[in-house]
């Protein structure tokens, strides 16, 4: 019996040391994380559709008018350029496409899609922006909330560390 028990033990230690955790981080939306990311729904592409096969996707939901969500573009820019290769950054906006084309205080330099009606925004009961989900190649969600929550902060080592982690 106490073979067993010892057994279920490392059993379950392995399970939760291969999923991530939120560690009770305040979020403005529906936790998803760990599960299978709902189907990416956009009304129009405003750059050119990404090819996510085998990639991980990270998708930003944002606005012009958000302060916070200007801010984070930056370092949303830089992590597309350093992990081209094995990542696919979409800023979604539920904005019209010529206000997003409009934009460029800061200049987007990754994919970028509109969806007015905010279907993928709803499914996930996004609540406030910026909100970001990373999506492994397997389409599991490893990462999700405000990703400038002081603490909990979507930074280009979490990148590096959840692309190593999850890689296929």
């Amino acid at each position: 019996m106490k073979k067993v028990f010892t057994v279920v033990l490392l059993f379950m230690a392995a399970i939760s040391s291969a999923q991530e955790s939120n560690n009770g981080k305040k979020l403005w939306a529906k936790s998803i994380l760990n599960e299978k990311a709902p189907e990416l729904i956009v009304e129009q592409w405003v750059s050119k559709q990404p090819d996510t096969e085998g990639k991980f996707v990270l998708i930003d939901f944002w606005a012009t008018w958000c302060g916070p969500c200007r801010a984070y573009i930056p370092t949303l820019n830089n992590l597309q350029e350093k992990y081209a290769d094995k990542i696919a950054i979409i800023g979604i906006s539920d904005e019209t496409a010529a206000k997003v084309q409009a934009f460029d205080n800061p200049k987007i330099k990754y994919f970028e899609a509109i969806d007015t009606k905010g279907v993928t925004k709803n499914m996930l009961q996004v609540k406030g922006i910026p909100h970001a989900i990373l999506i492994d190649p397997n389409g599991i969600v490893r990462w999700e909330g405000f990703p400038l929550l002081e603490g909990n902060e979507l930074t280009d080592k979490v990148i590096k560390d959840l692309l190593e982690k999850y890689k296929k």
